[in-house]
């Protein structure tokens, strides 16, 4: 099989459901961002993390495939045949989890901070504001995405912001106030 299709030559791709859009399409961008997202998680990644936040990094881009994958199919085929598509309230549930205990490792924030630190901590926070934009996006769609996909996209860049501070402390870097 080649990785070449000519199926987008002309500027349009297909939906899950087999829907043929614009490359501009506000859903082709929505999931644009999202996998954007993936690829600087796995930037992040390729800088050694520590296994307490590699492993829930590398669980956090397999649910970005599958929210991916919910994006790209407005009408919601999908979900009824491959279960690993799906995101569910305990993802949300997960994420908060991983916020609460790290969270615990760090001084309280009094000050905005600049962006910025160790690579893996500046590339957290680019990755955080990727993570907004693909939020943007998805509020944006109509229809609208499944609620929990937002609440999802939402807690995520709330943990990206929490993992950018604790891997510049956990490395030395200091915060800088803003």
């Amino acid at each position: 099989m080649k990785i070449y299709t000519r199926t987008g030559d002309a500027g349009a791709t297909s939906l899950f459901d087999g829907t043929r859009v614009s490359k501009a399409d506000e859903r082709v961008d929505a999931y644009g961002e999202v996998d954007e997202l993936n690829a600087w998680l796995g930037l992040v990644r390729a800088s050694t993390l520590p296994a307490d936040l590699d492993e829930p990094l590398l669980h956090i881009q397999r649910d970005l495939f599958a929210l991916g994958a919910m994006l790209a199919d407005p009408s919601h085929r999908i979900a009824t045949r491959v279960t690993k598509a799906t995101l569910g309230a305990d993802d949300v549930i997960r994420l908060e989890a991983l916020i609460d205990g790290l969270e615990s490792e760090l001084p309280p924030l009094r000050h905005f901070i600049l962006a910025g630190g160790a690579a893996a901590g500046a590339a957290l926070h680019v990755a955080r504001t990727v993570c907004r934009r693909a939020e943007r996006r998805m509020v944006a769609l109509d229809p609208a995405p499944d609620p929990l996909a937002i609440q999802y996209i939402n807690r995520l860049s709330d943990l990206l912001f929490v993992l950018a501070r604790v891997a510049n402390q956990r490395t030395g870097a200091p915060e800088t106030e803003w």
